[in-house]
């Protein structure tokens, strides 16, 4: 593969999802709704319910609007990714999709500068929120700002990953509803985003907690977290990995016209 030819398509698809983005003026506010949602108005009230302990990577007790923001940094990846996905059963459609796997650069690549693209905007957008967050002074250091990058970039391309996996299988735009209700709340739900885990332990949840310790967006929310204090959760992280080469695989797989999803639709090899 020439090293320019693959800058060249990097820069482009980059280029337009960006430019794709921008056009779409009310995307970024979409994005933030939810998260400010729970931020401001249900944190408000839930904050005198759930009580949190000092637990790592806390030394003192912290405020729940504090606690939830690794998990709301979550819900800002989690569903960008999903957009993701969304756009890439739209880009299917309309014959988009199958115009840029027919470029002489290997599918696999192409696909990676996809998920790179949508990455860059998740994290953009994860940034946009801890903006917005600060102005609300809620206590996250500014230092964990710089060591989430690395994390945001690796939890972003994780579930980048996972929909691109999720659009191999989602063939109309119709049914994406359905993958909102299967996939997204159940991930979002069944993890530390909105409440320890050891709280689902101590009330006898042990099936849930159970789910939820199997949860990739568990381990990409802990990570997260603890790089938001300067720490690094060794384990999370490389779950967070293996998910995302293991996503990756699948949908690089499925994407393949001898195999996957091009060979079922009728698609010709590029």
């Amino acid at each position: 593969m020439n090293l320019r030819h693959a800058l060249l398509a990097l820069q482009a698809v980059t280029s337009r999802e960006v430019a794709k983005f921008v056009r779409q003026g009310g995307r970024l506010a979409s994005a933030l709704v939810r998260p400010l949602l729970w931020l401001v108005v249900f944190a408000a009230g839930f904050q005198n319910v759930f009580g949190v302990s000092i637990i790592p990577p806390y030394e003192t007790y912290i405020p729940y609007q504090t606690y939830i923001v690794p998990g709301l940094l979550g819900m800002v990846l989690l569903f960008n990714g999903m957009q993701s996905s969304l756009a890439m059963v739209y880009d299917r459609e309309m014959g988009v999709m199958r115009l840029l796997l027919t470029a002489p650069l290997p599918r696999w690549y192409l696909l990676f500068c996809k998920l790179l693209a949508g990455t860059l905007l998740s994290v953009l957008q994860a940034y946009v929120f801890l903006i917005i967050a600060a102005l609300f002074d809620v206590g996250v250091p500014l230092s964990g700002w710089l060591y989430a990058l690395p994390v945001l970039v690796l939890a972003g391309m994780m579930l980048g990953a996972l929909g691109l996996l999720l659009s191999v299988h989602v063939k109309q735009l119709e049914n994406f509803a359905g993958t909102m209700n299967f996939v997204i709340f159940p991930m979002f739900f069944l993890s530390p985003a909105l409440y320890p885990l050891w709280k689902l332990e101590e009330s006898g949840a042990t099936v849930i907690h159970f789910l939820a310790t199997w949860n990739p967006f568990t381990h990409a929310v802990e990570a997260v977290r603890f790089a938001l204090y300067g720490q690094w959760s060794l384990q999370s992280l490389a779950i967070v990995a293996g998910c995302l080469a293991a996503f990756f695989t699948l949908a690089a797989w499925g994407y393949d016209p001898q195999r996957g999803m091009l060979k079922r639709s009728g698609g010709k090899p590029g």
